[in-house]
Formats: structure tokens, sequence, C-alpha cells
């Protein structure tokens, strides 16, 4: 007889359990794998906004920066994203052409070194590239020097990574019609080329290299967080090129108002103060209490490279043939 008593109530309050459950809204925001890691931003900033939206925040990593443009152009409308996080300037002329991106309708302060007007990418934030290797060791000043020198390297895949990407265009950018000569000579120095950032950044801390294409703030991540200065970037003579990273709504999706509630707290204090010692990067819009101590100490380059989206479009499927030629003799 207890059992007869109970069972419908229990059964009532799963129900209720589940209803509740179901009522909660979800926002996916696909991004790249390191933004989710333990030690990436994405669970300070899952904390941080579902305190403010009574939703469910749900990461989903894929790959590198680059591999989200390609996810998405495979998924086209079916995409269950709704939004998309950890594109590059290199890669927007490609996935506005997608048609999948609406427009942001942020307005913000935005703290960048170039003037921003692109209505459906929000930077969250940038930086420069660079290789990063150990202090006190025989440091190439240039491009150039570093392909006529021993120095063994790991870079990533410019089809995945958008650093990868980056380099592609840096080459191209600084030396024109020499990128292929440069990039000839760079081959002997390349260890191996990973998918994405975080293997690479790996075997350089394993020793399995001299240096790793990373940026100029990632010795402030072994400053600050391991108090080792042991890690340097290098100032290179032609100049570094300038990432700038962005999200952007899917304009399939079926919880616009959270999403556009996401981009707004994407440029605020909430979500730009956990960036520099997360995902250590500049923040796209500085924080109240400045960059944390160390990033002051940080390579600070003399001349920066950045080409628009629509001319790194136009020019990626040339220097992509260049590289590919170079490192397949």
């Amino acid at each position: 007889m207890k059992n007869t008593t109970y069972l419908p109530v229990v059964a009532g309050l799963a129900l209720s359990a589940t209803s509740a459950m179901a009522e909660t809204p979800v926002l996916q925001v696909m991004t790249y794998d390191s933004f989710v890691t333990e030690w990436g931003p994405g669970p300070a900033i899952e904390a941080a906004f579902e305190a403010e939206c009574a939703c469910d925040l749900q990461f989903v990593g894929t790959g590198d920066g680059a591999a989200l443009l390609a996810r998405l152009q495979l998924e086209g409308p079916r995409t269950e994203a709704d939004i998309v996080l950890g594109l590059d300037t290199n890669l927007t002329a490609a996935a506005r052409e997608t048609g999948l991106f609406a427009p942001h309708g942020v307005e913000a302060d935005l703290d960048l070194p170039i003037a921003w007007t692109d209505a459906e990418f929000l930077p969250f934030d940038w930086g420069y590239f660079a290789f990063v290797g150990n202090a006190g060791a025989d440091a190439p000043t240039s491009l150039r020097a570093l392909a006529d020198s021993d120095i063994q390297i790991v870079i990533q895949d410019p089809r995945s990574s958008t650093p990868g990407l980056g380099l592609l265009m840096w080459v191209k950018t600084a030396y024109g019609d020499e990128a292929a000569s440069l990039w000839a000579d760079l081959a002997d120095n390349i260890v191996t080329v990973t998918p994405g950032w975080s293997e690479a950044y790996g075997m350089f801390l394993e020793g399995e290299a001299d240096a790793v294409l990373s940026y100029t703030t990632s010795p402030a991540y072994h400053l600050i967080a391991e108090e080792d200065d042991s890690k340097v970037a290098w100032g290179f003579d032609e100049g570094h090129y300038m990432q700038v990273e962005v999200a952007g709504k899917v304009a399939g999706t079926d919880q616009p108002e959270l999403a556009d509630q996401f981009l707004a707290f994407m440029v605020s204090e909430g979500f730009q103060s956990v960036i520099p010692t997360t995902n250590w990067m500049y923040p796209a819009v500085t924080p109240a209490g400045g960059l944390p101590d160390g990033f002051e100490t940080l390579l600070t380059p003399a001349k920066s490279l950045l080409l628009s989206p629509e001319d790194a479009a136009a020019m990626r499927d040339a220097a992509l043939d260049e590289w590919r030629t170079a490192l397949s003799q």
C-alpha cells in the first residue's frame, strides 16, 4: 500500500523536474578547443553568463579556429550553433559568404589598434603572431634570418588553425612575390606541422623544437601563472601580423534574444576581464582595472601587418599553394 500511495507523488515530482529542465533555454556556442579547456576562458565565462541569463550556456569545442569555418560550411543551415566564437579577420569574408550570420547589433567602445566597422562579426580579443623561444638563446630578428638559420620550429596547419593561417598571411604580406622563396628556405626549419595551436605549443614546451608559432602575449602565461620568465617572443624587422578574434550570431538561431544577450555580455567586464589571464590575449575592451601586471613586459611590435578580410580571402589559395609546394619538396 505504501508503494501504491507514494508512486504517483514521486512520478509527479519527476515530471515537474523534467518540465523545469525543459524550460531552461540552451545557448550553444561553437568555439575552438583551447577556449573550453579547464585552463581556458570557457568555464569562468559560462559561470558568469549563466548567473545573468537564467539559461544553459553550452560551449562546443571544434578543433582549432580555422576548423570552425570548415564545420560551419559543412553543416550549413543545419548547424545547431547559435553563436560561432573564434573566427578571425582572415576568415570572416569566407564566413560572410555562407550567408549564415546575422548582424550583431552591438555598439561597444572597443580598444583595438584598428577601426572596427563590421556589422556581423564582433571582436572579443586580439594580439600579434610571433615565434616564442627560450630566453637567452640566439634569436633571429626577421623571418628571413629565421629561414637562414638552423633553428627548429613547430608551426600549425593553415587549413585548420588560425595561427597557421596567420603565418601564411604574415609571410605573404611581408614578402609578396618572394613568399614562395622564403617558404622554400624555411621548410628545413620546420620540425612538424600540427593541426592546432595546443599541440604545437606542447611540443615546444617538451623540448621538441627551439621555438613555436604563437603570440607576443604567450610569455605572459609563463610569467604570471608560473612565475617563469624563461619564454620570450622574438621581434621581427618585417613587423608582426595582427589577429582579431571575433564572434558572430547564426541567423537561424532559435534563441535570437539570448544570442544578442551573449554578444552584449561578450564586450562587458564580466567577459573581457577573463581574457588576459585565460586566453592570454589582449581584450577587445580593456577591463576597468587595466591589464594584469606582467603585460607591460611583452613585446610591442614596431610595425603591425594586417590584410583586410577581403584581401586575405583573395590571397589565401595562392599563399596556401606556395606553402604546400615548399613543404612537399
